[in-house]
Order: structure tokens, then C-alpha cells, then sequence
């Protein structure tokens, strides 16, 4: 169908002047685009994904469900999230660890967490060493006093995990850790300029 056909001039420019009755229709043409472009007559699509549907803020919920449990103990002993972080790692850790494995082993950025290791250092839970091959570099370890207050904490989280596991069940929490894991392995970790603030 003709653009005269689809507006129903074509009868109408049958019976009068050619060059007259394009001029009528080109009008009209202009007249409807000026209408149209002062009047959506498109409903709007909201495209954007539902807030109960965000990876992100699924994710902090969870986090908060089982932190919660946690930070009372944490808190009892004059520790933060990040610090008790810090803390665990050197727990583990065969060797004494530089700021920046640190960094890349327990999430916080490098400005939080050089804060935060001048903070165990002043509270006698850490110490400082030099670096083997680099004398100007730094390297953390657990004081004695560290790791006592790793050894008292750590038998009551324990007790909180298994706790956890009974409510979660057992092969719904061994699938949630699967699930994880395969989330870090198909994204990938951030680098050290993409880490939090925290």
C-alpha cells in the first residue's frame, strides 16, 4: 500500500491538481510527524532488573545472615570483620605475609589495610619484619598475643558453623559452597585497583 493509500488521500489527488495536492499531502505529512514527536504513543519499557532479582544485593543479604551470628564474638574481643580477616589468615599462613598477600588474601584494599595493620601492631597482635630480599619491604606475623586471641576465638566459630550447617542441612550447604566457587571461577577475582573499600 502507497503512503497516499495508507492515509486515505489517493482519491482526493484523482481529482485535483497534481502539484497542489502533493503540497496538501506533504502537510499533512508534517502535521502528523509533529504529532507524533510531541506525543509518545509508545508505553514505556522498563528494562531494568527487578531489585529482588540483584546478584549483588542477594549476595550482601546472605553475607548479612550468616556475619550477624559472628560479630558479637568478634566485637567481645575488640575486633572488626576486617581485622579478624587479617587476623586469621596469619593464623594459617606457614610464613610471614607482605601487605600486599595480604591484601589479595583477605579482600581489603591496600589504604584500609594499611590502616588496619598499624592497628593490630599497636595492639601487640602483630609484629613487623623486614623482607629477606627486599630490606625496605615489610612482612607481618601473629604475636603470641595473636594468636591466643586466634585460639580462644576460633573453637566458638566453630561452634557457629556447625550450627549454621544444621539449619542450612548438610548437602544444601556443601552445594552453596560448589555454587561459590563456580561463581570466583567464571567471573574471576578483582585485581588489587578493583578491591572495596573495606
Amino acid at each position: 500500500m502507497g503512503l497516499q493509500d495508507e492515509y486515505g488521500l489517493a482519491d482526493s489527488f484523482a481529482r485535483i491538481d497534481g502539484i497542489a495536492a502533493w503540497g496538501s499531502y506533504i502537510q499533512s505529512r508534517q502535521q502528523l510527524v509533529h504529532a507524533m514527536t510531541q506525543h509518545d504513543i509508545t508505553p514505556a519499557l522498563d528494562t531494568s532488573r527487578s531489585f529482588a532479582r540483584s546478584l549483588p544485593m542477594a549476595l550482601l543479604k546472605a553475607r548479612e545472615a550468616v556475619m550477624v551470628r559472628f560479630r558479637p564474638s568478634l566485637r567481645a574481643h575488640g575486633l572488626t570483620e576486617q581485622q579478624w580477616r587479617v587476623l586469621r589468615i596469619m593464623s594459617v599462613a606457614d610464613r610471614r605475609l607482605r601487605p600486599m598477600e595480604l591484601s589479595q588474601l583477605t579482600f581489603i584494599s591496600m589504604p584500609s589495610l594499611s590502616r588496619l595493620l598499624k592497628t593490630l601492631e599497636g595492639r601487640l597482635l602483630i609484629k613487623r619484619g623486614r623482607h629477606v630480599a627486599d630490606l625496605r619491604g615489610s612482612e607481618f606475623a601473629l604475636t603470641p598475643a595473636g594468636q591466643e586471641m586466634v585460639a580462644q576465638i576460633v573453637p566458638h566459630f566453630e561452634t557457629i558453623y556447625t550450627e549454621i550447617e544444621e539449619q542450612l542441612g548438610s548437602a544444601e550447604s556443601e552445594q552453596l559452597f560448589r555454587i561459590l566457587e563456580h561463581v570466583v571461577q567464571s567471573l574471576g577475582l578483582p585485581g588489587e585497583d578493583e578491591l572495596g573499600t573495606d
